[in-house]
Parts: structure tokens; C-alpha cells; sequence
């Protein structure tokens, strides 16, 4: 069934739209949050358990220390407040992947709360988004349906289930009502979560890596009449893992609520599905309210209670932030507010610091990661932190371009090489022939040979017409493979021919 939707403009022009982001972040410790069974990824199903992630009789849970040390890293970098004293609850609910039939969260009393996140725009707006708090608890098993044509339980023969994840490390980061955002809340929903994701990787608590489940953002939305300020009935589309999806689950989102309300429809309070494949959303289930989930605090964990000491050296032990950091390389590099968010968007920042790292000058790190690189990512589908070359191979490449080794053009078919893993540059270099022929007495002769070849060329040059010396030059490179020196070539002919330039 097609669902009809409004377009956005005209969605925009009669409504205005509220959001609630809830992001999950998979935290990076070595051992699960309540036990110490193993967070490695990969492990056999069912392999990485014990009586205490299974939730059996008589198992006691015990908190990771390290997992509440990041919890507060987090909070203290999203301004929060850190509370002096916080607990566990049992948040009760069944689910075939939630051995404990109960989930071990934080409910009224969060370890951080009260903070914000300010956040680019594409064209250099700043936003702010207002965080209500950030607390620990842990993540469920995974289930996978066998049998259905969409990978859902329905249509399904069965189910399998593995708890290797059961119990691992979670920080829920839960915004305030975002309003004021207007036609531009998608872009302010993919801004918030990409600087989320570069601050959760600068403080080393997680790789956050979306593709793989490591952060997951539940996208709220709501819509009420322009001119009006209560809130209208929000839908949660659950686990969107892409930063183009979630600006594309809002979008849509929008013009699903639009087109009910303006139709006379009423909107259901439920949970949603994004479907990767068209940017819609389908139903999934009612949506629970708080007090469904009967919390109540956790009988076996004692309260946490973070001393003052404890967390302003924390706060002193933060790394440079993300904006903090851009604004930094921005003046150094030299570049303008727009070419530095091309770079983020493109994934390249810490690319190009790398490769500067390396021994490679600014602008060439630059240049070969936004463009060259930047080209073969996009060809391939990949991240840029996805091909197969490093920094230091980048970094090497430009070392031979500058020593005169490489021409750009060699340069390119040398990149070429180390991404289809024909080696280091060096290598590839080696086993393609591709340095620039510098030995004067060849490229002299090469020159003669053109000079030879082209005599109607070569009295034109020396009649005045020096612009067709491009034609001898182009000759020359043909005959060198293009591994000459472009420049070189043209002085060289001009020598031979008697002509000054000038």
C-alpha cells in the first residue's frame, strides 16, 4: 500500500515540525556493562555469555567501571550537569532478545543531564540543540528471522537468537524538544548526529560506528499548526543507521504526518521502520509510555556517586573538541568556512591530518583526498576511510611528486595501483615504470626526435608563433609515456629552436 504524503513545501507552509533525537552509542570497553564476558565482535553465537548477561537465578550484576568513566566523559562534553549521586532501574518488558525479560537502565535519576550540542549547518549556521540527559545501560541480544522475504519476524518460519551482545555497554543520549528548526530540521537532525559522532570518537569511548551498529539514532517527530505551541503526537522511527538516513527518516516523516493531518486524519503514537531502499517508514508497534515499562530501581547494583575530584579531572583530561579542533585546522590550513565543511562532510579531516602527520604539506593532503581519492570513493561506494591506502602512502606519494620523481598524472596511475593493492608507491612505482624520465641526454633526444617529426611545427615556433610549441610538447610526452617533465620539455624545445619565450 502506497502511503500518501504531502509535499514538503506545502507541508512547511501549514505545520511546523518538533523532534526528539535519542541516540545509542555502543560504548568501546573490552568487557560488558554488568559482567565480565568478553565485547569482541565476530565471537561465536551464544559464545561471549555467562549466568549474569543471561539474567539466570542467583547471577549478581557488577557495574563497569570504565563504562561509567565514559558515560561521564560524554556528559561533561555535552556542557552537561553531572549528577552527585545516580542509580539503576529496571526498565520491565518482553522480548525474545532481552533474557532477563528486563532491561538494566537509568530512569529518573540519569549520571548526566541538562547539556547541549552546538552544531553547524551547511552554510555555517550554528544551532544549538539542547541535550535532556545521557545515561548508562545496556544492549539487548540480536535476533535474525529466517524464512520472510524482508529479514522481519513476519513471514518468518523462525527465529535465532544470540546474547554475545546481551549486556554491553550503552550511553542513551536523549535531546529536549528541538523546535524553531522549521523546513531546515532534517538538516539540523543529520548535523546534530554527525557532531555527536565526531565527539563520541574524539573522547575514544566508541568507534561509533553507524554501519555497524555501534551508534543508532530513534528519530521523533512530531508536527503542530504553524502559530501554535503545543505539541502534536509524535511518531519514533527506531534505529536509523546513517546520517543520510536520518535526515531522510525526518523528511519523510514530515510529509507522512502533514499528509494525515491535512486530510482530517488523526496521527498514531507508535514506533516506525526505515527502509533504506526509498527513504519510507512503516508501522511497527503502539508505543509504550514510560510508565508501561514499570520501573523500578535495581535491587542488586548500589548507587553511583561520582566525588567532585573524580570528575573535574575528568573534565581537565577532556581532548580537543570537534569544533574546537576544525576551527583550529581551518586557520591553518587556510581554508574558507565552506571548503572546511566540504571536508567534513566528506569524512576527510582526520585523513588529511594524518597524512600531514606523514610529511605531507597541507594543500597536497588535501588535494589528493577531496579530489583523486574523494572520486574513487564515490565510484567504489565507499567511505574514504574505507580504501585501501593510508595516510602514509598518501603522504609518500607526495614526496615524489615534490622531488620531481612523479609528474600529477603519474602521480594518479600510482594511487590507482596502491587501491587495486599492487603494493606501496614505491612498489607500484617499480612495477608499473612510472618515474619521470629525467636523464637529459633521453630527454634531449626525445626532443630532437619531435622537433624531427613536426619541422612545419618547428618553423612556426621559430617564426613567432611560440603557443604551438604545446604540439611538440605533447609529442614528447607521448613518446615518454608521459613520464616527463612537462615544463622541463617545453624549455628544452624552445633551447633547441632558439626561441626565448618572452
Amino acid at each position: 500500500m502506497t502511503t500518501e504524503l504531502l509535499s514538503y513545501e506545502a507541508a512547511l507552509a501549514e505545520y511546523d515540525p518538533v523532534m526528539g533525537l535519542e541516540v545509542h552509542v555502543e560504548l568501546g570497553t573490552k568487557t560488558k556493562m554488568f559482567c565480565g564476558c568478553s565485547t569482541e565482535l565476530g565471537a561465536e553465537a551464544n559464545s561471549q555469555t555467562c549466568p549474569t548477561c543471561l539474567g539466570l537465578p542467583g547471577s549478581l550484576p557488577v557495574v563497569n567501571a570504565i563504562g561509567v568513566e565514559s558515560a561521564v566523559k560524554i556528559g561533561l562534553a555535552l556542557n552537561c550537569e553531572i549528577a552527585e549521586w545516580c542509580r539503576f532501574a529496571r526498565k520491565n518488558y518482553f522480548y525474545p532478545d532481552m533474557p532477563k525479560n528486563f532491561q538494566t537502565s537509568q530512569y529518573d535519576e540519569p549520571i548526566a543531564f541538562n547539556g547541549y550540542l552546538d552544531v553547524q549547518l551547511e552554510d555555517g549556521e550554528i544551532f544549538r540543540v539542547e541535550i535532556e540527559r545521557a545515561h548508562m545501560e545496556e544492549d539487548t541480544g540480536k535476533s535474525t528471522h529466517i524464512g520472510g522475504a524482508t529479514g522481519r519476524i513476519h513471514g518468518a518460519s523462525h527465529s535465532l537468537l544470540d546474547y554475545n551482545r546481551a549486556g554491553i555497554p550503552l550511553i542513551e543520549i536523549v535531546t529536549k524538544p528541538i523546535e524553531g528548526a522549521g523546513e531546515r530540521a532534517p538538516e539540523v537532525a543529520k548535523a546534530y548526529v554527525a557532531e555527536l559522532r565526531e565527539l563520541i570518537r574524539a573522547l575514544g569511548v566508541s568507534e561509533a560506528r553507524m554501519d555497524k551498529g555501534q551508534m543508532r539514532c530513534d528519530v521523533n517527530l512530531s508536527l503542530r499548526p504553524n502559530g501554535t505551541t503545543t505539541f502534536g503526537t509524535r511518531s519514533e522511527t527506531k534505529n536509523v543507521n546513517s546520517l543520510r538516513s536520518v535526515e531522510r527518516a525526518a523528511r519523510y516523516e514530515i510529509q507522512r504526518h502533514a499528509a494525515v493531518l491535512a486530510s482530517g486524519g488523526t496521527i498514531v503514537q507508535e514506533t516506525r521502520h526505515f527502509h533504506e531502499d526509498d527513504g519510507s517508514t512503516t508501522s511497527g508497534r503502539i508505543k509504550d509510555n514510560a510508565e508501561d515499562y514499570r520501573y523500578f530501581p535495581e535491587p542488586d547494583l548500589v548507587p553511583v556517586a561520582p566525588s567532585r575530584e573524580w570528575v573535574e579531572g575528568l573534565r581537565k583530561s577532556l581532548p580537543e573538541l570537534p569544533r574546537v579542533r576544525r576551527n583550529r585546522l581551518r586557520e591553518e590550513w587556510g581554508v574558507s568556512e565552506h571548503d572546511m565543511q566540504s571536508i567534513l562532510n566528506a569524512g576527510a579531516v582526520d585523513l588529511i591530518v594524518a597524512t600531514t602527520d606523514a610529511g605531507a604539506p597541507a594543500d597536497q593532503a588535501r588535494k589528493w583526498w577531496m579530489g583523486e581519492l574523494a572520486r574513487s570513493a564515490n565510484e567504489s561506494g565507499k567511505a574514504l576511510d574505507e580504501l585501501a591506502i593510508t595516510p602514509a602512502q598518501v603522504a609518500r606519494v607526495t614526496e615524489l611528486v615534490a622531488s620531481g620523481d612523479l609528474t600529477d598524472k603519474l602521480a594518479r596511475q600510482v594511487i590507482e595501483g596502491v587501491l587495486a593493492g599492487e603494493g606501496d608507491p614505491d612498489a607500484v612505482v617499480e612495477k608499473r615504470g612510472l618515474k619521470v624520465v629525467s636523464d637529459e641526454g633521453a630527454l634531449g633526444a626525445a626532443v630532437d626526435e619531435a622537433i624531427a617529426g613536426n619541422a612545419a611545427i618547428a618553423d612556426k615556433i621559430r617564426g613567432g608563433k611560440v603557443a604551438a610549441v604545446g604540439a611538440l610538447v605533447g609529442a614528447v610526452m607521448k613518446a615518454t609515456r608521459g613520464q616527463a617533465d612537462a615544463a622541463r620539455v617545453k624549455d628544452l624545445i624552445l633551447e633547441k629552436l632558439g626561441v626565448s619565450e618572452g
